[in-house]
């Protein structure tokens, strides 16, 4: 059944949300509006185990229900099993594909309300009661906020409270005083090759960075084999080596882009992080639609355009356009980091 929600946030709501680090940051602004409108409310959240980390033990997750997907469809069970002796009064699925409607389907709530079913997609739609009403494309943070909007509730402010929390500022400290010069991260891949950069252009704009620009360069991500590749070519070519810190965790991730004068990243979770502390985040953008999933309302002037031709006028979609991001050269990137020195340097350093 189909239909309006009455307005308000009940005292009990699971959130079905199981994708990656990105979607997780757009996240919070929405759970921080629910918390604001009603503060007793009890958050559950269905999540993946890695982006749990980075959100564990903020102040309006109440609790985590891991999804883990790495144990196929064993994952489904284990999560059927800890929702059987839970009962919400709303459930919010934020996904439109089938395994999160199976989740959804395995909660207990009066209400489970998802998107319209032109945009969910593989039957998810079934699993759901009530719908947001069908909107145009719009961006990732955007869409999310149509939830708010069905239980008449402001996104404003957009809060992402993401860190450094109190526990974590000494290990941010310690980070800090490793080096004197300013911090610039990299992010030297992402879960797609589509969405990636060459390493070996990362590499003479490492070298760029410390030489013209007086910066320490940070190699950061996770340890994956795409990424342990890439920054073997990064130090292998670079004549000024980076630190990495690849692997250190979310929650240091968080410390250090949070300590960072400038992030450079592709489209990936990281990017989103940066945008939610608030940090200058030179963007490369071209397998993924800019409008849909770039900085949200911040650094657009950083953002380097690939996905586009040269003066179109593109649509937000959700199309993605494959081999764009070898337009990208050095140079785009240099003078992203020249701009971000005239508008953005000296501001909130640490």
């Amino acid at each position: 059944m189909s239909g309006a929600v009455a307005p308000g946030v009940p005292d009990k709501i699971c959130i079905v949300m199981m994708s990656a680090v990105g979607d997780a940051v757009h996240v919070l602004p929405l759970i921080n509006a629910l918390k604001r409108e009603n503060p007793k409310t009890r958050i559950s959240w269905v999540l993946q185990p890695a982006p749990g980390t980075l959100v564990r033990g903020h102040r309006s997750v109440d609790e985590i229900i891991n999804f883990d997907r790495s144990r196929g469809l064993m994952a489904f069970a284990d999560v059927a099993q800890e929702l059987a002796n839970r009962r919400f009064d709303l459930v919010l699925n934020l996904q439109v594909y089938f395994k999160a409607g199976i989740v959804t389907g395995a909660t207990r709530a009066p209400i489970k309300l998802g998107f319209d079913r032109s945009r969910a997609r593989d039957l998810n739609w079934l699993f759901t009661n009530r719908k947001i009403p069908p909107h145009p494309v719009q961006h990732v943070q955007d869409q999310y906020f149509e939830f708010l909007t069905a239980l008449g509730v402001s996104p404003n402010p957009v809060e992402w409270d993401l860190g450094p929390w109190p526990h974590e500022r000494e290990w941010q400290r310690n980070f800090v005083a490793s080096t004197d010069r300013p911090i610039a991260s990299i992010v030297v891949a992402t879960s797609k090759p589509e969405k990636d950069w060459l390493p070996e252009k990362w590499a003479e704009v490492s070298d760029n960075l410390h030489e013209e620009f007086g910066m320490q360069v940070v190699l950061v991500g996770g340890r994956s084999e795409r990424e342990l590749a890439a920054e073997r070519i990064v130090m292998q070519r670079a004549s000024h080596k980076p630190l990495s810190e690849l692997g250190s965790g979310l929650r240091n991730l968080v410390s250090i882009l949070d300590a960072s004068a400038l992030v450079l990243s592709p489209d990936t979770g990281p990017l989103h992080m940066s945008v939610a502390l608030d940090r200058p985040v030179i963007s490369l953008m071209g397998y993924t639609n800019p409008k849909r999933t770039g900085p949200y309302r911040r650094f657009q002037d950083l953002i380097i355009d690939a996905y586009g031709d040269p003066g179109e006028d593109y649509p937000i979609s959700m199309q993605n356009r494959p081999g764009r991001m070898r337009r990208i050269e050095t140079r785009h990137v240099l003078e992203k980091v020249e701009l971000w020195r005239d508008r953005y340097a000296g501001a909130k350093s640490k």
